[in-house]
């Protein structure tokens, strides 16, 4: 396969949670619980079925949402809309402040492909203040509720901003997430402390605020 050309202007996707900032300490237990809590009200189970039946779902697909909506007829807004509201988002959100700055330093055009829905994708890019450093924004919502890492919603982000997939460059923390990119002709960062790597990840790198340091080793691949 031919390697994408990054000499030209290229195309940056960013993933958004533990990529942009750091879901982990705050967010992502947050919204695991509330996502627990919905499954166990809305399906009537305790707390420790909903969460077998969350782990059954993510397996199947990626993420609890495809799940309850091919088996149980969940509404995706609700659903979203009950799960992803943090209460101190301010506080809840943890980041580099100079993420901005680097986001500036790199070339070519910058998207965020995210599995959360819309609103709370604005919501923290307005907390990090990055925003207005992004052409476009591409959730959930616009994936039509299919997750990466299924190829569905990478082929509709392709097609929705017209993007040639040799010229971008995916940057995330899943290594499945990648992997989908890899086979669709992109450039891989992966955004990780782990030592370990993969066949199908171009760059590792500890810190995403080290890209624009390490373009010259992707340009170099």
């Amino acid at each position: 396969m031919a390697t994408p050309d990054l000499h030209s202007s290229p195309i940056w996707i960013f993933d958004l949670d533990n990529t942009l900032h750091d879901a982990s300490p705050h967010v992502f237990p947050h919204i695991n619980r509330a996502m627990t809590d919905y499954v166990a009200q809305h399906l009537g189970l305790g707390e420790d079925e909903a969460s077998a039946l969350r782990q059954r779902y993510w397996l199947l697909y990626g993420a609890t949402l495809p799940g309850l909506m091919r088996h149980h007829g969940t509404d995706p807004h609700h659903f979203l809309r009950h799960t992803h509201q943090l209460p101190e988002p301010r506080r809840m959100i943890v980041f580099d402040r100079g993420l901005r700055a680097m986001l500036k330093r790199l070339p070519g055009r910058k998207i965020v492909f995210s599995n959360g829905p819309q609103r709370y994708a604005e919501l923290v890019l307005d907390i990090l203040g990055v925003r207005r450093c992004f052409d476009a924004m591409f959730a959930i919502e616009q994936a039509r509720f299919r997750p990466k890492p299924g190829v569905h919603g990478f082929l509709r982000l392709l097609q929705a901003q017209r993007l040639n997939p040799r010229r971008c460059v995916m940057v995330e923390d899943s290594l499945e997430n990648l992997h989908t990119a890899k086979r669709l002709g992109m450039r891989t960062v992966w955004i990780s402390r782990s030592p370990r790597t993969a066949a199908f990840v171009d760059l590792r790198l500890k810190s995403v605020l080290e890209l624009p340091r390490k373009l010259a080793r992707l340009r170099g691949l």
